[in-house]
């Protein structure tokens, strides 16, 4: 369950190690959301990354720059 369905992400792999040099398996997964988002016209309930939910609400270059009066 752990992707991110627009940019795909997954979670890795790999080991803690404690102060004494202890391995123990880990794993860190991404911030995944459920989110209602605009796909095509239609509204389609997604998982998503937080990292893609930041980008998607951030204001488009093109509205955010102002014309020379």
């Amino acid at each position: 369950m752990a992707k991110c369905g627009i940019c795909g992400k997954i979670g890795v792999m790999g080991r803690n190690v404690s102060h004494s040099k202890r391995h123990t398996p880990a794993r860190w997964l991404p911030n995944v959301q459920r989110h209602t988002m605009v796909v095509n016209g239609a509204r389609v309930r997604a998982y998503a990354c937080t990292r893609c939910l930041r980008t998607q609400m951030k204001p488009s270059r093109t509205r955010a720059r102002t014309t020379p009066a």
